[in-house]
């Protein structure tokens, strides 16, 4: 058997019944359905790199996406348009766009996993989420078994959320098709940390490859950079940032992050709320640890268990909601787990 934490980035995890690596579309499909036909549990994982598994691991198969390729149009006046396999790793992708001269996706350099599980999450960083350039998504359905494509208004995106994500485990995602300017400076800059590491005001735009720079700079501070020091075995931001009401806002310090929403609801800082909480860099709970270099990393020192980690993110969340009464939500997806 396989143990699961071999094939996530916090290294932690029992074993798979079963695990699958398909290279191709129709080998995906095909596992799938086997699996759906014979009633046998299915998890479909790509970079592994927002999950945490269980210690008592899966009881079913797990396949692994490593599907490659893309297709691409791209236009001096309108453009690029491109296709591209789910199993396609997100940052190679990302870098692959600025070499085309293509822009949009630069603030979103160093994300860890691949491009299928990018519109789950609606990925982002720094102002700008994915689904900014998403045309399409292209999946096999579960439930009807079936191939399905949605547009971007049918993904039903939203802050770290989309259809994929809500019905879960109904859509495998089998490729993306993304829509991107042409051009080799950046979309406007949203947040001061990166406006201050490059120099510029904010709303400044600069050369694409210029803040893909700052950008990998600033995650490789923080610890968000997938490697293999232990220091990086995580998930990346265990906690979204929470979204709260006018009132719940009012109630926090004066100097706490907020950022105004279009529905009049106010989203605030995680990592500010767990820092002013009392949670500590560094600070460790058997083989589990907050990153020296950022609250909301929860790493594998070198020997934890998924219940160490779970353990950990218990008690920061508690001392967060004892604090300020504030729930904090996981951007990790658990598998035979739960917070």
């Amino acid at each position: 058997m396989t143990n699961l934490s071999e094939l996530t980035t916090l290294h932690v995890g029992g074993p798979a019944r079963k695990v699958v690596r398909v290279t191709t579309e129709e080998h995906l499909i095909s596992e799938i359905k086997s699996a759906d036909e014979s009633g046998t549990p299915l998890l479909v994982i790509g970079g592994g790199s927002n999950i945490l598994v269980g210690d008592s691991g899966f009881d079913g198969t797990v396949i692994v996406v490593e599907t490659s390729g893309n297709s691409y149009e791209i236009d001096a006046c309108s453009g690029g348009m491109l296709q591209v396999a789910a199993g396609v790793d997100w940052d190679e992708f990302v870098a692959f766009t600025l070499e085309k001269n293509l822009a949009n996706l630069e603030s979103l350099s160093g994300i860890p996993g691949t491009v299928g599980a990018a519109p789950i999450q609606n990925i982002g960083a720094y102002g700008h989420d994915v689904s900014e350039v998403i045309a399409r998504v292209r999946t096999f359905d579960r439930k009807e078994q079936a191939i399905k494509t949605f547009t971007a208004d049918q993904c039903e995106f939203g802050y770290r959320d989309s259809i994929f994500k809500r019905e879960k485990d109904r859509y495998v995602i089998l490729d993306v098709t993304f829509q991107l300017r042409r051009g080799e400076f950046s979309l406007p800059i949203k947040y001061r940390e990166l406006a201050d590491a490059l120099g510029v005001e904010l709303e400044a735009r600069v050369p694409t490859q210029e803040l893909r720079a700052a950008v990998l700079t600033l995650r490789g501070k923080k610890g968000m950079l997938y490697g293999e020091s232990t220091q990086n075995w995580s998930a990346g931001s265990f906690f979204v940032n929470p979204i709260v009401s006018k009132e719940i806002s009012a109630t926090l310090p004066e100097d706490a992050p907020r950022w105004p929403q279009a529905d009049g609801s106010i989203k605030t800082s995680a990592a500010w709320l767990m820092e002013r909480a009392g949670v500590s860099k560094g600070e460790t709970l058997s083989g589990a640890k907050i990153s020296d270099q950022h609250v909301l990393a929860l790493t594998n020192a070198g020997s934890a268990s998924a219940l160490d980690i779970l353990e950990l993110a218990r008690s920061a969340r508690a001392r967060v909601f004892e604090k300020f009464g504030i729930t904090l939500e996981p951007e990790v997806r658990f598998v035979g787990a739960e917070l």
